[in-house]
């Protein structure tokens, strides 16, 4: 029965999708809401946005249709992503500054916190508070990883189905179907998205697959140990959280402002290494599949969750010291003195 679900609710997200998305972006171009070239977007045209509206539609309505009442155990996850969606919507019409965004951030993951969703890192109350902070700063981190034609939405292809996996596995049926909504609506925005881009995602679809992973990811290893905990919230989350180790740190060496955009993500490292954008979006995937199969596997008890944690966290260290090689920044040569004839 509960297979006869997921497939059902798969195949509806992507032909929602699939058909929203064209449909929204009709609308996108008629109404101007577009993210112009220039800057450090390596985009040449227009590109239309709304296409994280059509994710987020195709992710939320199918399973409230097939879930019934059982969907109460998810409504904070559901009211946070749907908040986030509206927020990075809003943001992509006209920029919002950054505390008001961080606010109603930390408004979205507090009801999902207060619902019910608490990952047990520590075994005490400071949990909530974790828990909070990480579905903030995670989500944030998602939205920096939407910076390549296909790289967030083959991520998200990927590693919201195996986190569906982990949930049906840990006998939460309703989170399980909300993932695989959410991977086949991916999928779908990803016929459009695919490079070169007809339609972006924009914050409305970044900020909304972000939540709507790490809520569900803390409420996967909900009523686990530390470290269960632990690997469960990080290996989902793997490449996020990656990418941004790699920014952050390549722009405090560099001594560029943290918070400003550039192209300095790994997908953009990837690129100048010699991958085309597409090949670099499935090395994404990739990367996120193989993170997210060690997931699965620390939830069926084939691998110890604290050393699959560990190794996680050692090859994420790897990869965002290695990604310091590849040059992204300009070179400053040094002015040469002039010199003055006597």
């Amino acid at each position: 029965m509960i297979g006869h679900a997921a497939l059902v609710t798969a195949i509806a997200a992507f032909v929602a999708c699939a058909v929203a998305t064209p449909v929204l972006r009709r609308l996108a171009l008629r109404w101007e809401l577009t993210d112009r070239p220039g800057g450090h977007k390596s985009h040449r045209r227009p590109t239309p946005y709304l296409g994280g509206i059509a994710i987020m539609l195709a992710t939320v309505v199918p399973p409230l249709a097939l879930a019934g009442p059982a969907v109460a155990r998810i409504t904070g996850i559901l009211v946070g992503a749907v908040a986030m969606a509206l927020l990075g919507l809003i943001d992509d019409v006209a920029p919002l500054p950054p505390p008001t965004r961080l606010a109603v951030q930390t408004l979205a993951a507090g009801v999902v916190v207060v619902s019910g969703v608490v990952a047990p890192v520590t075994g005490s109350r400071l949990d909530m508070v974790i828990t909070l902070l990480w579905i903030v700063v995670v989500s944030n981190s998602f939205n920096l990883l939407d910076n390549m034609d296909g790289a967030l939405g083959g991520v998200t292809v990927v590693g919201a189905a195996l986190l569906s996996a982990a949930a049906f596995v840990s006998g939460q049926p309703e989170t399980g179907l909300l993932l695989a909504a959410l991977s086949p609506a991916a999928l779908g925005f990803l016929l459009y998205n695919w490079a070169p881009a007809r339609i972006f995602m924009g914050d409305a679809g970044s900020l909304f697959i972000g939540f709507t992973l790490t809520s569900s990811a803390a409420l996967v290893v909900s009523g686990a140990g530390p470290g269960t905990a632990t690997a469960g919230l990080l290996l989902p989350a793997f490449v996020a959280i990656v990418d941004t180790g790699i920014v952050m740190l390549a722009r405090s060496r560099a001594g560029r402002p943290l918070l400003q955009g550039g192209s300095d993500h790994l997908s953009h490292r990837l690129h100048r290494l010699g991958l085309g954008k597409r090949l670099t979006a499935l090395a994404l995937a990739a990367l996120a599949g193989a993170a997210g199969l060690l997931h699965l596997a620390t939830t069926l008890g084939w691998v110890a969750p604290v050393a699959a944690a560990a190794a996680a966290g050692a090859a994420g260290c790897v990869v965002v010291v290695l990604a310091q090689r590849v040059r992204v920044y300009p070179s400053i040569r040094p002015k040469t003195a002039i010199r003055v004839r006597r």
